[in-house]
Formats: C-alpha cells, sequence, structure tokens
C-alpha cells in the first residue's frame, strides 16, 4: 500500500476532499430534523426500503473486503466469492423469518422487547454484553482504516484513526440515522462507480474474457478451497444467520426503521440481491491480477497495487474513497445503534423514564460522542499493543459470544415455549461451553479428513450447547400463569400487522415527513461533477470513457430526482 503514495496526485486529493465534505455536509442538514429519539435511533420508521437496503448492505463489511477477501482472489480465485457468498442464505433466512417480526415488534433499540419477552435482567444483560463487543469491532475496524490511511496516504498512524473516525463520529452525531442511511447511500455510489471502472480495466489488462479463463491458474475457479473447505464454508453461513437476524445491531435497525413489514421484507431482498452482484464484481479485478501482477510478497496489497496499475489520476482518489466508504458505513451504524441502546435501554429505562423527547435527543447525541470517542480510544490501544494477535484473539472471543446471545434472541420472537429460565441458562451454557473449547481446542484439527480451525470448533459447539440448554430447561420449567399471559401477548403481538394499533396510528401522526429524494439528488449530482472534474486528468482510453459515462449518468439521474423531489415537495403541500 506504500506504493499508493506517489500514486496519488492533485486529482485524487480532490475527490477525497470533495468527498468528505459532501459526508459532513448530509449530516447538517438532518440536524434540524431529530426532535425525537424515534427520529434519531429509528428514522421515526419512515426511511424508505430502498435506501434502508443499501445502508443494510453497505454497514455489513468494512475496508476487509477489499483486504481480505481480494488477497483470497488473488491466491485461490473463485473461493473469495464463495465465501463472501454465504451471506445470501444469511440474509434469505433472515428475511423470511424475522424481518415482518422485527418489525412488528414496534422497537426503538434491538434489545427493547426482551424485557417483556422474557425479563428486565435479560434485557440489560444483553445491552450490557454486547456495547463492548460492538465497541471492541468498532475499534479493530479503526485500526483497520487507519493503517490503510498509514501505508497509503503517509500520514501517522494516530492521525490517520483520529481524523477518519472524528469524520464518521461527526456526521452520525449530527444527523442520526437518517443521516447514517443517505450517507450509506452516496457511499454506494461512491463504491459502485469505483469497482466499476476496475473491472473492464483489469479484464481489458489482461487481454479479454477469454485469455482471463483460459490462463488462470488449475482450480481457480473451484467454489472453495483445502485451506476452506465446505466445513469452513457453513460455519460461516451459521455465523452470518445469527449475526444478521439478532446480534448484528445495525442491520437489525434497517428491518425496523421502515414504514411497514412488507417494506422490512423488501429491504432484505434488496440485500440479497446486492450481495449476489457485489462479489464477482469486487473481486474478479484481484482474481485478473494474478496474470499481470505476478508474484506479490504481500497478498494484502493487491487491491492497492493493481489500482496503482490500472487507475489514472482522479480515479485512483474514487477508490480509495470506496474503500473509505465501506467502514465509514459500518462504524456510523454502530455509534448510531449503541447510542440508541443506552439511551432508551439504559438511560430512559433505568435513570430518567419520564424524560421528555427533546431531553432524549439531547442524551442521544451525548451517548453517540461517548460510544464514538470510547472507540477511537481503544482503536489507539489497540494500535499500540499490536493489531494482529488482538485482532485473532477477538475473533475467537466473538465466536464465543455470538450463539449464546443470538439463539436466545431469535427464539423469543419464533416461540412461546422458552422461558425466561431456559434463555438464562443457555446463554450461561454457551459461553461457558465457548471458555472451555478456546482453552482445550487445538488452533486446528483434523475432522473426517477436513482441517477444522478452534474458531469454528467453538462456533458449532456454543450453538449445540446454548439450544440443548434451553430446550431441557424450558420442558421442565413451568412459567406462572402472569408470566405466560405476558408472553402470549407479546407472540400474539407479533402476528398483528402494522397500523392496526392505536399506538401505530399515533406514532404516524406524530411523524414530521422527511424526504431523502431532494438530498440523496443533490448528493448524487456532486458525486458525478466530481468524476466529470477529474476527466482532464484521466488521460484517453477506456478509463476516461468510463468516467466520463458514470460522471454524465450520476449527474442526469441525480439531477432527475431532485426535481422530481421539488415537484413532489409541491403538489404535498398544496394537498395540505
Amino acid at each position: 500500500m506504500t506504493l499508493l503514495i506517489g500514486g496519488l496526485q492533485r486529482p485524487d486529493y480532490i475527490v477525497l476532499v470533495g468527498y468528505f465534505t459532501l459526508m459532513l455536509g448530509i449530516g447538517a442538514y438532518f440536524y434540524r430534523y431529530m426532535r425525537r429519539m424515534k427520529d434519531y435511533f429509528s428514522g421515526g420508521n419512515q426511511i424508505p426500503w430502498w435506501l434502508s437496503g443499501v445502508s443494510f448492505y453497505m454497514s455489513s463489511f468494512s475496508v476487509a473486503a477489499f483486504v481480505f477477501y481480494s488477497a483470497l482472489a488473488y491466491n485461490y480465485g473463485w473461493v473469495a466469492v464463495t465465501l463472501y457468498w454465504v451471506t445470501i442464505p444469511a440474509t434469505m433466512v433472515s428475511v423470511i423469518f424475522f424481518a415482518t417480526r422485527w418489525r412488528r415488534a414496534r422497537i426503538d433499540s434491538p434489545v427493547e422487547y426482551l424485557e417483556t419477552r422474557y425479563s428486565p435482567a435479560v434485557r440489560q444483560l444483553f445491552a450490557w454484553q454486547g456495547l463492548p463487543v460492538r465497541i471492541i469491532d468498532d475499534a479493530l475496524k479503526l485500526v483497520a482504516i487507519g493503517l490503510f490511511i498509514h501505508k497509503g496516504l503517509d500520514v501517522s498512524m494516530s492521525q490517520s484513526i483520529l481524523w477518519s473516525g472524528l469524520i464518521m463520529l461527526t456526521y452520525t452525531f449530527m444527523g442520526g440515522l437518517w443521516a447514517v442511511a443517505v450517507t450509506d447511500f452516496i457511499q454506494f455510489v461512491v463504491m459502485a462507480a469505483a469497482v466499476i471502472v476496475l473491472l473492464p480495466l483489469s479484464i481489458a489488462k489482461v487481454g479479454g474474457i477469454g485469455a482471463f479463463l483460459s490462463n488462470a491458474p488449475d482450480g481457480f475457479f473451484s467454489l472453495t478451497h483445502e485451506d476452506y473447505s465446505w466445513i469452513y464454508v457453513c460455519s460461516n453461513i451459521l455465523l452470518y444467520v445469527l449475526a444478521f437476524s439478532s446480534i448484528n445491531w445495525s442491520l437489525i435497525q434497517r428491518y425496523y426503521c421502515v414504514p411497514t413489514e412488507r417494506d422490512a421484507k423488501k429491504v432484505g431482498w434488496l440485500v440479497v440481491v446486492l450481495n449476489v452482484i457485489g462479489p464477482p464484481v469486487l473481486f474478479i479485478p484481484a482474481m485478473a491480477a494474478r496474470q499481470f501482477l505476478g508474484e506479490v510478497a504481500d497478498s494484502g496489497q493487491v487491491y492497492p497495487l493493481l489500482c496503482v496499475e490500472l487507475l489514472p489520476a482522479g480515479m485512483l482518489g474514487l477508490i480509495i474513497a470506496a474503500m473509505f466508504a465501506a467502514t465509514m458505513s459500518m462504524l456510523s451504524s454502530d455509534y448510531n445503534v449503541c447510542a440508541g441502546v443506552l439511551t432508551n435501554d439504559v438511560y430512559r429505562r433505568l435513570i430518567r423514564p419520564q424524560a421528555e423527547q427533546k431531553e432524549l435527543v439531547v442524551v442521544g447525541r451525548l451517548m453517540t460522542l461517548l460510544i464514538g470517542v470510547v472507540s477511537l480510544g481503544t482503536a489507539f490501544l489497540m494500535a499500540n499493543l499490536g493489531g494482529e494477535d488482538l485482532f485473532r484473539t477477538m475473533v475467537k472471543l466473538f465466536s464465543i459470544a455470538t450463539a449464546p446471545v443470538a439463539i436466545p434472541m431469535l427464539a423469543g420472537l419464533l416461540s412461546k415455549r422458552v422461558t425466561n429460565t431456559a434463555a438464562l441458562t443457555g446463554f450461561l451454557a454457551g459461553i461457558l461451553t465457548g471458555l472451555l473449547l478456546l482453552f482445550m481446542c487445538p488452533d486446528e484439527f483434523e475432522l473426517f479428513g477436513t482441517c477444522v480451525k478452534q474458531e469454528n470448533a467453538i462456533l458449532f459447539g456454543t450453538t449445540a450447547a446454548t439450544l440443548a440448554y434451553m430446550l431441557l430447561v424450558s420442558r421442565a420449567d413451568r412459567l406462572s400463569s402472569a408470566e405466560r399471559e405476558r408472553v402470549e401477548s407479546f407472540v400474539d403481538r407479533l402476528e398483528i400487522p402494522i397500523g392496526r394499533l392505536d399506538e401505530d396510528t399515533e406514532a404516524n401522526s406524530q411523524q414530521a415527513t422527511i424526504s431523502p429524494f431532494r438530498i440523496v439528488g443533490i448528493s448524487t449530482v456532486l458525486i458525478g461533477v466530481l468524476m466529470l472534474v477529474i476527466l482532464n486528468d484521466v488521460g484517453d482510453g477506456l478509463a476516461f470513457w468510463m468516467d466520463a459515462i458514470i460522471g454524465g449518468t450520476l449527474v442526469g439521474v441525480g439531477g432527475v430526482v431532485t426535481l422530481m423531489s421539488g415537484r413532489s415537495r409541491r403538489l404535498h403541500e398544496e394537498s395540505t
């Protein structure tokens, strides 16, 4: 990545500065609309499904997708796409079984329903357990993006972490979930523009599709590899199913921030489509790089190296902005949803039950600052202690915590039979099993002729233990009549469509209309203008025409969306 230093030119910096300025401008735009806690943390349940779906997609990966998966694609070929495609069945499970339930739960945070379904103890346990996990995960991503900036732009590690963290924190602090969702969409546009340019350039570099296929190493298009077997793939499917449906708070938030349960399902199916299309577009350039980069000492540098090899001035800045976009989307989403848990499940539930909405918005912003500052501090600590070993340790710890938290959460949405005692027992049994496997299981071992990694064994072991103890205790435990009535009331509530309860009508009447079309249209135009501004520096050939076509298309589409938003607003004002 150090080669990026010499590759960056004035047009690249123009693109980067313009991109970051736009992100902050979106946050400032939505600042005035944040009047209630529901506006700040769930968009007033009025975020359009297409905006929420793109935000879900962008919040599900980070710069690691460019570094780790591109390295896999360069070394092993199509297996990188296979490993990323595990998100497809995971998303399908979440949308088929849980999207409607999450919306009908009528919540303002992912753990709010646990008090009604189980008990106040379970709600607080899972809230406090999830916060440090998310903060540490965010810190790891700050370290990753900081390392990228440090090596790529020749900026000190501490400054890289600080400035990237502050930019994300600022627009999230100002505009809440609306700002997060709209910036995610614009970041998606930036990333799509960058990778769409890189794909044909990489194929052309190797002599076309025919040459790319015929010159590839043997087994390069196999679905798996001996180092990444079907056991590894299935383990990842299980991990993503649990994460996408329950413990990844920012993704769950995208299901309940939309107006209806039908919209919640549309969110999930849009993500499925994007996850089908995205991985090949992202990773085929790295596969093609095997034929024109030769042997690369550090395969983690493959994506930056092929960008320097193929992209002209300005375009390199665009691809760096795309890498920023991937991580910024995930971090800003986590900042918002973690602050939501602290505000709704801790402050409003335990400290100030009668707090007014303006007070809750102020507290929400302060909690956002708290989460961001703690994440930054943790990232600085990790950077000083050495990130790689710490990262591997945290992956194992996440494997321990995933199933014991996810399974009780999902069971509470699906069944009346799981009791509060069963949820707590399953959680403890899963955690203890994971800790035992962490200390007793080797890093790798062979099972039925297949190599199994320790984190895979931990995930399967904790899942089995949590399920077994929950089933056993639920069969033996008897609910009191009051608890049975409360649980049945909650589960029956999940069968009532949005709009059928009085509280739904009241929420809709209080909701101030916020339309994202105008700001999305203007922002899309500005991204297109940035691409057209750098045309003189792109030079001739395929890159020039790709830049011109994409930039012109973004200006045209953004302009149409902006004009239509103005017309729809006038019609709305006339009708009211």
